[in-house]
């Protein structure tokens, strides 16, 4: 994402609306000039290639634009690493200390790399040159550091993420989030849902499946001390919002005006035709081995029950519950399985929870028996699922067992 200075939004109104890039051949210009230079970067410092961005900026009137394609290009697809024979640190320590022994002068300081480098070419037992102990004395500063790796993006691709992260940099003062994901393939709501437990962000959820959700997202503004923290993890989770199919969402912004310098209320709205592309993965087809191997095993098993993945959710007061399966059966009959694994008590605590206020008669929970749930403050003796133990491997046999 682009920090604040990068940003280029206008407003009309109380209406926020972000700077986004045409797709045209001006633009995939640049964005091919910026990456060719990228390329050419490779195995040499971070300031050389500083210095060569900023000729290509020159004093051209788009020279935000390149500046914040460059920077995404820096942030996300350059590998830079300290390269130096010896932790920087500690070379310094070990030159500094033999030059302190002598009067500086430009011979002595040949003469003392010299030396370092025999010792460390004896250390290392590889040859370490003179040169190489200059270089790796500050190559722990950033200017320094050497471009190892660049994953070069195609140009449209580098400019999708340059408007992605301009939508993004709308949220970082928000005050709420409201999004409506409609009726949508389950899975990809587990995956939106997935993304705000990952970001740790404070939302209430409501409806179902069968409707569509709303969710209510506390921003960074509505704290008791406003956190950029925070609102970096709610523009994080745009581009998982992206994999939805059929979504609206609308934010109120608290806004600094630069001309008198006092704060504004904003607005900002998006929906899922608005034409931004996402680079989050879709996720993996199963959360863990153990569900992928169950699901392996189940195709090989005789019986008529059809397992599903992710098919089905339930709906709980302010949250979500997503079923790792559902099972059904030629006659109408279906069931849910939930598998629980190694997980820490928190994680049970919150499982459990779930559950019970389900309410559901027609849930199986697949318990590892390695789990400690006396440790972690778990009674089941008022959950309303049917149980199936396990130790190493979830068998398809036990899971039909309580069905049948």
């Amino acid at each position: 994402m682009l920090p604040t200075e990068l940003l280029s939004h206008r407003q009309n109104g109380e209406e926020i609306i972000p700077k986004r890039l045409k797709i045209d051949d001006n633009h995939l210009a640049i964005a091919t000039e910026l990456t060719s230079c990228f390329q050419e970067a490779v195995g040499k410092t971070q300031g050389a290639l500083e210095r060569q961005l900023s000729e290509l900026e020159g004093d051209t009137p788009d020279y935000r634009v390149k500046r914040g394609l460059a920077y995404i290009l820096k942030s996300s697809f350059c590998t830079f690493e300290v390269v130096s024979p010896l932790e920087p640190q500690m070379l310094r320590e070990r030159v500094f200390a033999l030059a302190a022994k002598s009067p500086p002068s430009r011979e002595l300081t040949e003469t003392t790399l010299t030396h370092i480098a025999d010792e460390l070419s004896h250390e290392l037992e590889r040859e370490v040159l003179p040169k190489q102990v200059r270089e790796g004395l500050y190559a722990d500063l950033s200017e320094n550091k050497i471009l190892t790796a660049f994953d070069a993006p195609a140009p449209h691709d580098l400019l999708h993420r340059y408007n992605l992260s301009q939508v993004q940099g709308v949220f970082y003062r928000a005050s709420q989030l409201v999004i409506n994901a409609h009726r949508n393939v389950p899975g990809q709501y587990k995956l939106l849902f997935r993304y705000l437990k990952l970001f740790q962000l404070m939302s209430y959820i409501e409806g179902d499946a069968d409707h569509g959700f709303t969710i209510t997202i506390d921003g960074p503004t509505s704290l008791f001390t406003p956190s950029t923290r925070y609102g970096l993890a709610i523009a994080k989770l745009i581009p998982a919002l992206l994999h939805v199919t059929k979504w609206s969402l609308s934010t109120i912004l608290q806004i600094r005006d630069p001309y008198t310098n006092t704060w504004k209320t904003g607005r900002f709205t998006l929906n899922s035709e608005c034409g931004l592309v996402s680079h989050y993965s879709t996720g993996k087809p199963y959360d863990s081995m153990l569900e992928e191997s169950f699901a392996d095993k189940w195709e090989s098993t005789k019986t008529d029950w059809v397992l599903e993945r992710e098919v089905d959710l339930i709906p709980i007061p302010g949250s979500v519950m997503i079923p790792d399966f559902r099972l059904v059966h030629p006659d109408g009959r279906s069931l849910l399985l939930e598998i629980v694994g190694y997980w820490r008590p928190e994680y049970l605590q919150k499982k459990f929870s779930q559950v019970r206020r389900a309410g559901r008669d027609d849930l199986i929970l697949a318990i590892s028996e390695r789990l400690n749930l006396e440790k972690a403050g778990v009674q089941l003796n008022d959950v309303p699922a049917r149980i199936v133990w396990f130790k190493d491997k979830l068998l398809p046999k036990a899971v039909l067992a309580v069905m049948e």
